[in-house]
């Protein structure tokens, strides 16, 4: 199947956002087209919506926000395990709408019904803690409570689990939120949040305006009535956020992307290493904020692991979504020109390009947005590409002579999302562990620690908070301190 067309009547409501519990246009009756990436056709169209849709959103919001906050924990707990089973009952559907706009073939087995559960076992117990008091006839206590009406934008690279990890999170601390997918890949969102409707999440809990993002998603942060926002993207429109943000004094969760390093030592399993980095490197095209884009090897292997990446490399077959292929397209043709221009830059700063670097060959590709896997050796740590993010298939190999030099080199971006290391040697495992800067290190795996409720968030310019871990659901609550004093004991 090429199309999601007999999907709609299922899953998609066309041409409509979800506010208050209904599928509405946009304000203006503007459209947004959802083109697909590996032919340039049209999947769908979705409501522009922007500043009075979002109002509307936030209305629908507040309305719904005194009955959701004070259905109990467990009542919420449960709306969210039969949200679960359903995403997990629709879980190819799911699959084939996302890797449509998106572009991406099929991953496996989707993590969005386990994020659900996990997020749906922590709903009932945020707990608040018993305080000392000075006088005997007082109690003193802490309570966890929910912001109230909260936001959240979110891109396009993974907008399925990045939907659920936002949503639930913030519901199950009994919010009600408005949350704007990107224009490229909205139509997950809009089928997770039907599904949700479906399980008994009330009318106006969840909102889904869809929009542009200096329009719709400028309005989020900028809104006095949203409580707190979580925000995952750029680090250019992180910080014109943060700053709408702090014009009403609201919290703020920022994810904003990596430049990850990967350290490989002498002693390291290259057998292992090497089909991981690709991996890492090419899945989702590249287009993954904990994406392991630069290698950082001892030079004594440096030969060796290049001519094993390069010849790893080439067997990863490209295609659209459908076909049995482990990398589809680029998104969009601005991020495909912005791909293609970091490969020319790192050609004219002096890498030596060993494989890929263009689009690939033939009539299949001639109107999709498709690069090649490409490796760059030669490089330096003050290059662009090996300082960027350039958000696609492009891996910079940087050699060094020792393992200060391989810490210097792997904190020396403004990043600090992903690390991997890649040795047998456990005290170079744990020196690493301590000296890398990054919210997240991965000894011998390519993508992160690889565990249930690992926290996933960054240092400097990958932005600050953690999403994912045990106290995702206390993330979107706000702690009061109670002091309960008794009236006098009467006299006998």
């Amino acid at each position: 199947m090429d199309t999601i067309t007999e999907l709609d009547g299922e899953l998609i409501v066309d041409r409509a956002q979800l506010i208050g519990g209904d599928w509405v246009p946009a304000a203006g009756g503007e459209l947004i087209d959802v083109i697909n990436p590996a032919n340039g056709e049209l999947i769908a169209s979705v409501p522009r919506g922007g500043a009075e849709d979002v109002e509307r959103a936030v209305q629908a919001a507040e309305r719904a926000l005194p009955g959701w906050r004070d259905t109990h924990a467990t009542a919420r707990a449960a709306a969210l395990f039969r949200w679960a089973a359903l995403v997990e009952e629709h879980a190819d559907a799911l699959d084939q709408i996302e890797s449509q706009e998106v572009g991406r073939p099929h991953w496996g087995l989707s993590p969005m019904a386990g994020q659900i559960r996990f997020i749906a076992g922590q709903a009932d117990k945020v707990q608040g803690l018993s305080l000392p008091t000075y006088q005997p006839d007082t109690l003193g206590m802490t309570l966890r409570e929910p912001f109230g009406v909260v936001g959240a934008i979110i891109p396009w690279n993974a907008p399925g689990p990045m939907f659920v990890t936002e949503v639930a999170s913030a519901i199950a601390a009994g919010n009600a939120i408005v949350i704007k997918p990107a224009e490229d890949a909205p139509l997950i969102g809009l089928a997770l949040a039907k599904l949700a409707l479906r399980a008994g999440v009330p009318a106006g809990v969840i909102n889904v305006v869809t929009g542009l993002g200096r329009e719709a998603g400028a309005a989020i942060p900028a809104h006095p009535r949203i409580r707190r926002v979580g925000f995952t993207g750029s680090p250019a429109t992180g910080a014109a956020v943060m700053e709408a943000c702090a014009k009403n004094l609201t919290p703020l969760h920022l994810e904003l992307g990596g430049k990850s390093p990967q350290l490989v030592f002498p002693d390291a399993d290259l057998d292992v290493a090497v089909p991981a980095m690709v991996t890492g490197i090419t899945l989702n095209t590249g287009q993954i904020c904990a994406a392991g884009s630069r290698v950082i090897v001892h030079r004594s292997i440096h030969a060796e692991l290049v001519d094993r990446l390069a010849a790893q490399m080439e067997t990863v077959s490209v295609g659209p979504w459908h076909q049995p292929v482990n990398m589809g397209p680029l998104i969009n043709g601005r991020q495909h020109e912005r791909v293609l221009g970091y490969i020319e830059e790192g050609k004219r700063g002096g890498a030596e390009l060993v494989t890929g670097g263009g689009r690939p060959a033939g009539e299949d590709f001639a109107r999709g947005f498709f690069v090649q896997p490409t490796l760059f050796d030669g490089v330096s740590p003050d290059m662009r590409i090996a300082r960027e993010e350039i958000f696609g298939p492009v891996l910079s190999v940087i050699a060094v002579d020792d393992e200060a030099e391989a810490v210097e080199v792997a904190n020396g971006t403004d990043y600090g999302l992903v690390a991997s290391v890649w040795t047998q040697d456990v005290g170079v495992a744990v020196r690493m562990s301590r000296r890398i800067e990054a919210g997240q290190i991965g000894v011998n795996n390519a993508l992160g620690s690889g565990v249930i409720g690992g926290p996933f968030g960054g240092y400097k310019k990958s932005g600050f908070g953690r999403t994912m871990g045990a106290d995702s659901v206390l993330d979107w609550t706000q702690v009061k301190t109670v002091s309960l004093r008794g009236a006098a004991a009467p006299q006998l």
